[in-house]
Formats: C-alpha cells, structure tokens, sequence
C-alpha cells in the first residue's frame, strides 16, 4: 500500500515578485514609448504624404484653362491642408 505525503504549501517571494513586477512596468513603458515613437513617425509621414498631394494638385490647379477648374482644385487642396492640419494636430496631442 502506498503512503500519503502532506501537500507542501507553495512559498511566495514577495522580493522576486517585486522584481518581477518592476521588470514587466519597465518593459511595459519601453513599448509604450516605442510605440508613440511610430505613431509619430506615421504622422509625419502621413502629413508629407498629403503635403505632396496638395502641392501636385495647385499645380495643376495653375496649370488649367478653365477657370471652374481652378478654383475647385485650389479650394480642394485648401479643404484637404486644413483637415490634415487638424488631424495631425490632435493626433500629435493624443500621443504626447
């Protein structure tokens, strides 16, 4: 017949936890800070984008004959500048 051992109760290292737990925070904050560190970089690479659309379109805005057709490119790209501004604007803001 086998013999029954007492279950052994787990012992808790409240140091190691602590070192643990500070290890994660760290680790935690590192990818937080990586991680606005791209969305920043996807702003500015967001708002060239768009910097370059609406320069390519005054262009041709300048280039036309047609004087309707001017002036809708012209108020497209003014249109797109102010909403990229804002958007970039409140986007920078939410990842300071």
């Amino acid at each position: 017949m086998a013999t029954k051992t007492a279950p052994t109760t787990p012992t808790f290292d409240a140091a190691a936890f602590e070192e643990a737990a500070g290890r994660v925070r760290e680790l935690n904050e590192r990818i937080i800070a990586g991680s606005k560190a791209a969305g920043l970089t996807s702003i500015d690479a967001y708002e060239k984008a768009l910097t370059s659309l609406v320069d390519f379109e005054q262009k041709i805005a300048g280039a036309s004959n047609l004087d309707w057709v001017t002036a809708l490119a012209q108020t497209h790209a003014t249109f797109v500048q102010d909403v990229t501004a804002v958007y970039t604007k409140a986007a920078r803001e939410l990842l300071a």
